[in-house]
């Protein structure tokens, strides 16, 4: 059940991956013999940031207080070609139900349907490697190290959207959760005032061996399709249920007209989402037992008892609703389970690692190289060391940046800039 003063359905968190740790640049050395050859290890990785779905939450409240979360860094790499020790991963707990959006994009990233999954946010960066690992037959002494992969913060939408097989709605008032307080073992707080339910409660409904999860949804009045009352706050919890159980006031000892009600609901549902005005309804008529319902009970009857099943009820003691329940499980036994809003798979947050490159002519005739393979060269490439400088003009001619910039026309002694590097092109 949830039963917070304050409900949090939709937040905005930053999430960091950790930084790969830098390699080690050293040489063995003993008394006598100062430099015995290359012994840096390699740098641990940053830790991966991962969510993870868990049915004992009931809303995003928690992410008001704590909106960063930052995996750990790795660590450098040691002498003795030891590796450095590897950064802690950061497991972020969301309720069932969240669906997780990239917020610059709005792109669905995953929805985190069930209870127990797990989804890799963000990767940690890569370690470098240590002076050892550029070692090469003509190489014997490299006096260079590779720094670890450096990770980006990125701001992640978290959106909860109940999970339920009935989603019960109507006017405020009209007893909805009394009847979930009937049928369930949910216990939302109940007043004879509109507005009493903030936030949807959940109830799970047994019915002999079987069972369904009921969901109160308040904050339905007429406009909330654009957003009068708790309007868009709640419409979209119902998008995630299989039917509507919609309770209706047949008493009219509020003034209202039942069959009207009806209608202004339906409207706004319709306003909202025509696939939430498709969805299966059964009609539960309650208040039949208070004094003058009977007229509008036959009222309503004839106005829709051809199109709806109609079940007279009184939530206050529970008159009527076995017969409801029983007719709920024989339209869901009908209809198909909820199923996870799709993610878009080809959707990843892009490791700076993944070496790419761009090259553009600037206005001075200069060929500018960038891209993240630019900034893994800057650094890791230092312009005082020949065996480093050796190491960077191989890395640009095994990615393809020599063969791109002759397809596009270079000629010798024209300047290219990568990075911090200007040099004349030689072919």
């Amino acid at each position: 059940m949830i039963d917070k003063s304050v409900f949090t359905d939709r937040v905005r968190i930053t999430i960091k991956s950790g930084d790969g740790g830098d390699g080690m640049n050293s040489f063995k050395s003993f008394k006598g013999k100062p430099a015995c050859g290359p012994d840096g290890g390699d740098g641990g990785k940053g830790g991966d940031v991962y969510l993870l779905a868990d049915r004992s939450m009931n809303d995003l409240l928690s992410f008001r207080f704590t909106n960063k979360y930052v995996a750990g860094n790795g660590e450098r790499g040691g002498t003795n070609r030891c590796s450095g020790k590897g950064g802690a991963d950061i497991v972020i707990k969301v309720p069932v139900g969240t669906i997780v959006r990239d917020y610059e994009t709005k792109t669905i990233i995953c929805d985190m349907f069930r209870d127990g999954d797990k989804k890799l946010l963000a990767e940690g960066g890569r370690g470098g490697k240590g002076n050892v690992r550029f070692t090469t037959a003509r190489r014997h002494a490299p006096n260079f190290a590779q720094k670890g992969e450096k990770t980006e913060e990125h701001i992640v939408l978290l959106e909860l959207k109940v999970i339920a097989d009935v989603g019960i709605i109507g006017f405020p008032n009209v007893g909805k959760s009394t009847l979930l307080s009937k049928i369930s073992a949910a216990r939302p707080k109940i007043a004879n005032y509109h507005f009493t339910t903030l936030s949807p409660n959940l109830g799970v409904v047994k019915y002999y061996e079987n069972s369904f999860v009921a969901a109160d949804i308040p904050g339905l009045i007429e406009g909330a399709s654009q957003g009068a009352g708790l309007g868009h706050d709640f419409l979209k919890h119902i998008e995630r249920t299989r039917m509507l159980l919609h309770v209706v006031d047949v008493s009219g000892i509020e003034g209202r007209d039942p069959v009207e009600d009806f209608k202004k609901i339906n409207a706004e549902l319709k306003g909202y989402s025509h696939k939430l005005a498709e969805l299966p309804q059964v009609i539960a008529l309650n208040k039949c037992d208070i004094f003058g319902a009977e007229e509008n009970v036959k009222a309503f009857k004839k106005a829709y008892g051809k199109k709806y099943k109609i079940y007279c009820i009184s939530a206050i003691d529970g008159g009527g609703t076995e017969e409801l329940i029983a007719g709920i499980f024989d339209v869901l036994k009908e209809l198909p389970p909820v199923q996870p809003v799709e993610a878009d798979e080809s959707f990843t947050y892009r490791r700076s690692g993944d070496l790419d490159f761009e090259i553009y002519v600037d206005d001075d005739g200069a060929y500018v190289v960038v891209g993240s393979l630019v900034d893994m060269l800057c650094r890791n490439v230092s312009l005082n060391d020949p065996d480093s400088m050796a190491y960077f003009q191989k890395i640009l001619r095994e990615k393809g940046v020599i063969a791109k910039l002759n397809a596009m026309g270079i000629k010798e002694k024209d300047t290219v800039v990568v990075g911090d590097v200007e040099f004349e092109f030689v072919n």
